[in-house]
């Protein structure tokens, strides 16, 4: 597959508007993105597989009496298949109902320079580098501990360009660049195993850390070894990214989102500069964040980026946007039209939703817990319940703290609670931020939590 250039990009989706123009179409949006992805897969503590991919294509976005339809192809080398696929656009808006809502597409407009987000040394990485960086993980967690057992894991590197245009006038273009290293691990001995530890390091440039991604999947599973029960009670939680990340996605990012708000979907309706959470809690979407797994210059309806207050110093602020919701609410767009390639439609989503750091360290923190869990890792956060806020998750492994000190570990511990009362049972706030996808965040203590022990 030739690799297309900028100008090769933005000219087009400059000429599908234009055809998409000529063929009846009343507004027109035209998004073009092309990925290359280079893998490495690690099973059992072997390196088992090598893979390459590459996708591109065009999705296309027309209306017609305020009907929207869509249609895409990655079959862009073909005059003739993006005719037909505009055709199938066209075919799809004029079968579906107006949308009384439609205020059209977004208007041209400037976009600012990110950071941090591409990197020549990643597009130049072959399998055989790849490998190496395995290798290094591998390695750092079998040596670091005995009887560890790397189960899965990975090193991705990938490279990707987007450009859009449509019929406001919108034109822009994108590159970035990612790189990615991931680590299971279990400890077994005599008969006895552990829970599945994870480690993971994910950046825009060259900056993964496989050496601390093994040898910090390996110290977890050695210290998830020696478990002791813990009683039922309430308690308080040392939340780690890991669980931060397990509950925020499924509840507190899906109750700030426009569409969930204007379908009465949300506990937050109508609580705009209510109080919320403790004043040390402050939570912004950063679109611009130099470095942000989710840093671009445009949305994917191509309107800038921006950084979004959601909730200061404990107040709520604002709500998330996309082009859609934001005229049918009269406001602006908060940049918030996330987009799965060129296969979808837009959807309003997160870019970097940041958790803003306190002043202190881990161990500070766990200094300061009497009684309490550190938690790493969540199962069953997806059943979480956005609207209510309630969840019931279980914990395994996660570590007891007694007297400011992390005593044992424990396996299945049910949490069970309401993510919305826990944001005001904040406590404390670390200085250890680190990226988990979407979500920017360094541990957090909540009281007042029930676990159920085992």
């Amino acid at each position: 597959m030739v690799v297309l250039k900028k100008d090769e990009m933005l000219t087009l989706v400059d000429d599908t508007v234009s055809l998409a123009l000529k063929k009846g179409a009343s507004e027109v949006e035209v998004y073009f993105y092309e990925g290359h992805a280079k893998n490495v897969i690690i099973e059992r503590g072997q390196i088992t597989k090598s893979n390459k991919i590459l996708d591109r294509g065009l999705g296309i976005r027309v209306v017609e009496r305020k009907a929207v339809g869509f249609a895409y192809t990655n079959a862009i080398e073909n005059d003739d298949s993006i005719s037909e696929v505009i055709v199938s656009a066209l075919n799809a808006a004029r079968a579906s109902n107006p949308d009384n809502n439609w205020n059209g597409f977004p208007e041209k407009n400037h976009y600012f320079q990110t950071d941090n987000t591409y990197d020549n040394k990643i597009i130049h990485l072959r399998s055989e580098d790849l490998v190496s960086i395995a290798y290094e993980m591998l390695d750092a967690a079998t040596s670091s501990k005995k009887n560890v057992l790397p189960i899965e894991g990975g090193v991705s590197a990938a490279s990707f360009s987007s450009a859009i245009a449509n019929s406001n006038g919108v034109r822009g273009f994108d590159r970035g660049t990612f790189i990615e290293c991931s680590l299971a691990t279990v400890m077994k001995k005599r008969n006895i195993i552990t829970p599945v530890c994870f480690e993971y390091s994910a950046e825009r440039t060259y900056r993964i850390k496989p050496a601390w991604v093994g040898k910090e999947a390996a110290r977890l599973a050695y210290s998830a070894l020696n478990t002791k029960k813990v009683e039922t009670k309430t308690t308080n939680l040392l939340l780690t990214q890991f669980a931060i990340q397990s509950l925020f996605s499924n509840t507190l990012i899906n109750a700030v989102l426009a569409d969930n708000i204007q379908r009465n979907q949300s506990p937050f309706k109508g609580k705009l500069e209510e109080k919320i959470g403790p004043e040390i809690l402050t939570i912004q979407d950063d679109g611009l964040l130099a470095g942000g797994l989710g840093t671009t210059p445009f949305d994917g309806e191509g309107v800038p980026q921006q950084k979004t207050n959601i909730i200061k110093k404990g107040l709520l602020k604002n709500f998330l946007y996309d082009n859609y919701t934001a005229k049918k609410d009269g406001k602006k767009s908060t940049g918030n039209a996330s987009r799965a390639g060129y296969l979808s439609t837009p959807s309003i989503g997160a870019t970097n939703f940041r958790i803003l750091p306190g002043n202190k360290t881990p161990e500070q923190m766990i200094q300061e817990i009497d009684e309490g869990l550190l938690i790493y890792y969540l199962q069953g956060a997806h059943s979480s319940n956005p609207v209510t806020g309630d969840f019931s998750v279980v914990a395994t492994p996660a570590w007891k703290i007694k007297n400011g000190e992390i005593s044992h570990s424990t396996r299945g511990v049910m949490l069970a609670g309401n993510i919305y009362e826990a944001l005001k049972n904040i406590q404390m706030i670390a200085n250890n931020e680190r990226k988990l996808g979407s979500i920017i965040s360094p541990w957090i203590s909540v009281s007042n939590v029930r676990i159920i022990g085992k």
